[in-house]
Order: structure tokens, then C-alpha cells, then sequence
């Protein structure tokens, strides 16, 4: 693949990634495969440059929106992309791909905008100003100085030759063209011309029907498929999460496997349709088995069918609602015997008077409830100007602070400026000194040649006191001049001695020391492992006291079960011993509907007769094969649940010893 190409590619893939949908390395696969790109190195290259691009997408940001606003208002937006990958190339692969690839990239694309592009990118300039400053934005400075700034400024040279070479071959394609000689025209003989021939008329040539030409979207793969695909995976992925999420919080009485009872409802269900593909079998039902057995033995059987036990799983839920069914019932029984004992009358007006009251409840309801509704709206528009208030209290509390640091940038410069004369003072006077003490010296020079010259040898005592004097003057002078030039030597003292027993200084009446705060938060400590062991003894009360309840409610509910029991074998014995008989009443009415009735069922079965089909061994073969395709997609969406409860399983094991190797470092390191 050339350089062109590989530059197309890079550029398409850019084009049709969105960060919103897609991850880089999933966008970039599927690009790969789609346009059968299966060059490793070509794929190393797309890849790299790709995934550059989107990592550093802010850098090459900069520089395209600063060539679309300077140099690029009359480039392409959808060009954007092709100038983000060359940016990527010259900042970060340019020592990789050296100057003779780079300049293959280059001339691929149209000159023009390449030099335009270039030559705005390549400015040194621009790049050790507004271009490293708006880096120096997203990246440090060690960074951009060392990854982007330098190595870009080493390049430059060779760069600005390459722009030169853009520049010449632009400027001799603009030049203006030769004019052409004229060639010598030929004329021809002036000779007589023949009389042209008649021309027969042509036969008229039929029209064609136009015809529609077939659409686009004949030739091209239609984009939802992408789109359906798409939305596929991310439905997929959700609903693997969801049952993650539901394994990891199911409940701990919840059983995955089959119960037996499940599993022989499965095998009736089978067996009843392995039997539907008996074809061969007589079309006449079977007798019941209860009419084979004599009538002694049918209430036996019964009676054992009726006493088998079945077992049932008593729950907490199925115990506490069992035992609130059995409390209304007695409560009902209750208050009907209360109510039977007081002397029970008609209850049609207490009736009346109760529809009465629910309509008056339900009116005076709803009239609550509409009073909340516009209550909330009120409050709305309330909290909407509480806001606007708070905004514009904001608004102003920032304008007076902006003013008051202000006058307090104004007093530090005027300070400072103070500060700054008395340096200057300062300075001045010990120059002055110097110059001084030069004087000084002089005049004493000229003092003692004039004395040596007056005086004689009997008062040169006395001029050497004189001297000695002045000596000691002038050194404790100098030594005042050197205490000065020390004292403005000595650095001052900015440094901040911090006291954990102080505080701040603000007036504040939460103000408080740092060795306070301590001794406060380790009470808090105390109190919330106070309060702890205060809700774990709460929740043990809680759990004996539910204890108790199911307790107690299991033996309410074995009582009424008792009960019950000895009801119904009562009712049993009674309707054995006096069943009543049939009335044989039969009517001119009733036996005209008995007619019509069989009338109708023969109807009936005649139509079912002649709407029947008959079975074929096609439909057979295709009723087998649904339901062996039926058992397979069974068994893989069983298969795929255990996998998946398998992961659960193993992404919580691992979690848990994640969490047990960071809580055995913590207390290491405590």
C-alpha cells in the first residue's frame, strides 16, 4: 500500500469514530475487517496513528482551529481530519518516519493546501508562543518543552527546505503559459465542387420508454444494519451486567436447580409429546382407570389420594401471611358473633351513611390533593426567585470584592513604591559616605603636610595623637559603613512558625486549634462505634423478636389447621351418611333446550369431522424436528446460564480476595 492510501485510511478511520458509541480499539478492529487490511504493518500503522490521534486530540485541536481562523477560511471543514493526522506525524512519528516518508505524505495530497497548511504550522514563531502556551494548558511544561517544542524546532531547517521546494514548483505552475506559433493554414484548390447527391429521408427512429434507473441503495450495504448491530451488542451487554447484577444479589433461599416436582412435570409434558407421534395407535380413547376398579375400592382410593402429603416449603413471607389470613378471619368471626350478640339489624342506611362519608373522604382528598398541587407550584415559582435572588446577591458580593481587591492591589503598589524610595535613599546615602570619606582623606593628607611644614619636631607628639584620632574615626566609620551593607545583606525572615495549639485568628465561633480538631474527631470516633454497637444489639432484638413472632404465628396456624381438618371430617361424615337425591323435575322448556343442545353438539362434531386433516409423514418428520430443535435451544440457553453464573461466581471470588489483600495491607501498614 503507498503513502496515499495509507494516509486515506488513516484520515476514514478519524472520520467515522465516535467516542460516544464505539472504544478505540473496538472502532479500529472493525474498520481493519471491514476494507480487508491484513498487512501487519500496514495495521500497526493505522493503529498507531489512530489511537495517537484520539490521545492527543487536544494538541492537534489547537493547531487546526488556529489555521481555520487565521490562514484556513476558505479550506474545507471536512479537511479537518487529514490536517489532524499530518499534525500527528510531524509532532510524534517525524523521528520514525524521517523527512523522506513525511514528504511522501505530503505530495500525495493537493500542494496548495498542503503549503498553506504547512506553512502555517511550521512558523517557529508561532510555535515557541501561542502554540506552547495553549499546550502548556492540557500538558506540563517539561512535557511540552521536551516532547513537542524541541524536537518540532530540530526538524525546522529541513522543514522550511521542503516548504521552499512546495513554494518553487507552485510558483512555476502559476506562471503564465508560452503563446503557441501559428502553424501555416492549408487551403484548398479552388476547383469546381460537385452537385451533392439527394439524401434519403431516414426512417423516423422509434422512442424508447424511459426508464427509471435503479436507486443507490441497490449498490450500497444499508446502514441500519450497522446501526441494528450496534444497538444488538449494547442490549447484550446491559443484559449480561443486569444478570451479573441479579446472580450477585439473589436471594440466598433461591435454588437454580430443578425441583422434582418441575422435573416430572417435564416429563409428562415430553411424554405427551412423543405420544402425539403415534399414528398407528386405535382412534378410540381408553377407559379411566377409575371405572375398572369396583365402587368399594374407589372411595379407598380416593380417600389415600386425598390423605397423601405433600410437601411444602414454609417460607417466613408464606408463614407471616398465612398467620395475618387466619388473624383477619378470626377478627371477622369476632366482630359477626359481637354483632350477632348485640342484636343485628339492617344495615342499609349505616351503609348509605358509609358511601356518604367515602364520597365526603374522597371529595375532601381530592381537595388535598390540589391544594399540595398549586402549594408546590407556589413553591416552585418561590425557590425559582429565591434563586434569582441568590444569583444576583452573588453577582454583587463578587463586584464588591472585585473593588476591594482593587484598593488593596492600589496600597501594596503605593507600599511598595515607598518601600522602593527608601532603598534608593538608602543607597544614596551610603554613596554619599563613600564619597565623603574620600574627601576625608584628602583633606587629612593635606592637614599633615601643612602641619609637618609648620610645626616643629617638639609638637609631632601631639600630631601623631591627631592622627591616631582621626585614624580611629575613620575606621569606626568604615565599620559603620560595612554594618550597613551587612544588615541590607541579611536576607529576611519570611518563614511561618506553625502552633497546633493556636488557632487561625478569623473570630469565628467554630474557630478552633488543629490539636482541638483531633481530640473532637477521635470523640466522634467513639460515638459512631458507640452507635454501631448500639444498632448490631437493636438488630439482634429485632431478628429474636421476628423469631419469636414466626414462632407464635406456626402455632396459630397449626391450630386453625387442626381445626379445619376436624371440620372437614365432620362435613365428610355427614354428607356420607345422607346424600340427597337428584330431583328428576323435567319440563316441556327443559327438554326443548336438551334438544337444541344435541342439536348443536352434532353440529358440531359434524364440522369438526370435515375440517379435520389427515396425518402425513411430512408433518410428522417437520413436528419432530421443532421439537428436537426446541430440546437443543433448551439445552444451549441452560448451558449459557451456568456459564454465566460460573463468571458471576468467579468476578465475585476475585473480588473478594481483592478486597481481603487491600484490608490485609491496610492493617500491615497501620
Amino acid at each position: 500500500m503507498d503513502h496515499k492510501a495509507l494516509l486515506e485510511h488513516c484520515v476514514a478511520v478519524l472520520d467515522s469514530f465516535n467516542a460516544d458509541v464505539q472504544s478505540v480499539e473496538n472502532h479500529v478492529n472493525k474498520y481493519l475487517k471491514h476494507y480487508g487490511i491484513h498487512n501487519e504493518d500496514e495495521q500497526i500503522f493505522i493503529v498507531e496513528v489512530f489511537s495517537g490521534c484520539v490521545r492527543y486530540l487536544d494538541i492537534m485541536s489547537i493547531i487546526v482551529k488556529g489555521f481555520y481562523a487565521r490562514d484556513g477560511k476558505n479550506t474545507l471543514r471536512s479537511e479537518q481530519n487529514l490536517f489532524i493526522v499530518l499534525s500527528y506525524l510531524a509532532l510524534f512519528r517525524l523521528d520514525e518516519l524521517e523527512m523522506a516518508n513525511f514528504r511522501q505524505f505530503v505530495r500525495s495530497q493537493d500542494i496548495n493546501k498542503m503549503y498553506k497548511f504547512l506553512q502555517f504550522f511550521f512558523n517557529e514563531k508561532s510555535i515557541t508562543t501561542w502554540m506552547k502556551d495553549e499546550w502548556q494548558k492540557f500538558y506540563e511544561h517539561v512535557f511540552v518543552q521536551t516532547k513537542l517544542v524541541s524536537p518540532l524546532r530540530q526538524w525546522l531547517p529541513e522543514l522550511s527546505d521542503m516548504l521552499q521546494q512546495m513554494k518553487e514548483k507552485i510558483d512555476n505552475v502559476t506562471k503564465p503559459p508560452k503563446k503557441a506559433l501559428t502553424n501555416t493554414e492549408i487551403k484548398p484548390f479552388n476547383i469546381t465542387k460537385p452537385r451533392p447527391k439527394s439524401v434519403p429521408v431516414p426512417e423516423p427512429i422509434p422512442k424508447m420508454e424511459k426508464r427509471k434507473p435503479p436507486p443507490d441503495t441497490l449498490y450500497r450495504e444499508p446502514s441500519n444494519i450497522e446501526k441494528i448491530e450496534r444497538i444488538r451488542q449494547e442490549n447484550r451487554r446491559r443484559a449480561e451486567e443486569r444478570l451479573m447484577e441479579a446472580s450477585r444479589k439473589q436471594f440466598a433461599c433461591a435454588n437454580p436447580e430443578k425441583s422434582q416436582k418441575t422435573k416430572e412435570k417435564i416429563q409428562r409434558i415430553l411424554t405427551e409429546e412423543q405420544s402425539k407421534l403415534d399414528f398407528d395407535r386405535p382412534k378410540t380413547n381408553k377407559v379411566p382407570t377409575f371405572l375398572m376398579t369396583p365402587l368399594s375400592s374407589r372411595s379407598t382410593t380416593s380417600t389415600r389420594r386425598n390423605n397423601q402429603e405433600v410437601p411444602v416449603k414454609m417460607t417466613a413471607a408464606a408463614i407471616l401471611r398465612e398467620g395475618f389470613l387466619y388473624q383477619q378471619r378470626e377478627a371477622e368471626e369476632i366482630k359477626k358473633l359481637e354483632s350477632l350478640e348485640a342484636g343485628a339489624k339492617d344495615k342499609s342506611d349505616f351503609e348509605r351513611w358509609q358511601s356518604d362519608m367515602k364520597r365526603r373522604d374522597l371529595e375532601s382528598e381530592l381537595a388535598d390533593i390540589e391544594r399540595r398541587r398549586l402549594e408546590g407550584k407556589l413553591s416552585h415559582e418561590e425557590a425559582i426567585l429565591a434563586r434569582q435572588n441568590i444569583v444576583e446577591e452573588n453577582k454583587q458580593r463578587v463586584s464588591e470584592m472585585k473593588e476591594e481587591t482593587q484598593k488593596m492591589m492600589e496600597r501594596y503598589l503605593e507600599e511598595k513604591f515607598k518601600e522602593e524610595q527608601q532603598m534608593k535613599q538608602l543607597v544614596e546615602d551610603t554613596m554619599q559616605g563613600h564619597k565623603n570619606a574620600k574627601e576625608s582623606k584628602r583633606k587629612l593628607k593635606e592637614y599633615k603636610q601643612k602641619i609637618v611644614a609648620e610645626v616643629a619636631e617638639e609638637s609631632r607628639e601631639l600630631m601623631r595623637r591627631a592622627i591616631e584620632e582621626a585614624e580611629a574615626e575613620m575606621r569606626r566609620r568604615m565599620e559603620l559603613i560595612h554594618q550597613i551593607r551587612a544588615m541590607e545583606a541579611v536576607p529576611a525572615i519570611r518563614q511561618k512558625f506553625v502552633d497546633l495549639t493556636a488557632t487561625s485568628g478569623h473570630g469565628l465561633l467554630s474557630e478552633m486549634s488543629i490539636v482541638e480538631l483531633r481530640e473532637r474527631l477521635a470523640l466522634l470516633r467513639n460515638a459512631e462505634k458507640e452507635n454501631e454497637e448500639m444498632k448490631r444489639d437493636e438488630i439482634l432484638a429485632s431478628k429474636e423478636a421476628k423469631d419469636q413472632l414466626l414462632l407464635d404465628t406456626l402455632e396459630t396456624i397449626s391450630k386453625h389447621r387442626l381445626e379445619q381438618t376436624k371440620a372437614a371430617a365432620i362435613k365428610l361424615e355427614s354428607r356420607k351418611k345422607g346424600e340427597p337425591k337428584k330431583s328428576s323435575v323435567q319440563t316441556e322448556e327443559l327438554s326443548a333446550l336438551q334438544q337444541r343442545l344435541q342439536e348443536k353438539r352434532q353440529q358440531r362434531l359434524q364440522a369438526q369431522e370435515g375440517s379435520r386433516l389427515a396425518p402425513n409423514t411430512q408433518s410428522a418428520k417437520r413436528t419432530k424436528s421443532l421439537i428436537d430443535q426446541k430440546k437443543n435451544l433448551e439445552e444451549s440457553r441452560w448451558k449459557e446460564l451456568e456459564a454465566t453464573r460460573e463468571r458471576t461466581a468467579q468476578l465475585i471470588q476475585q473480588s473478594y480476595a481483592r478486597s481481603a489483600t487491600r484490608l490485609n495491607t491496610m492493617t500491615s501498614v497501620t
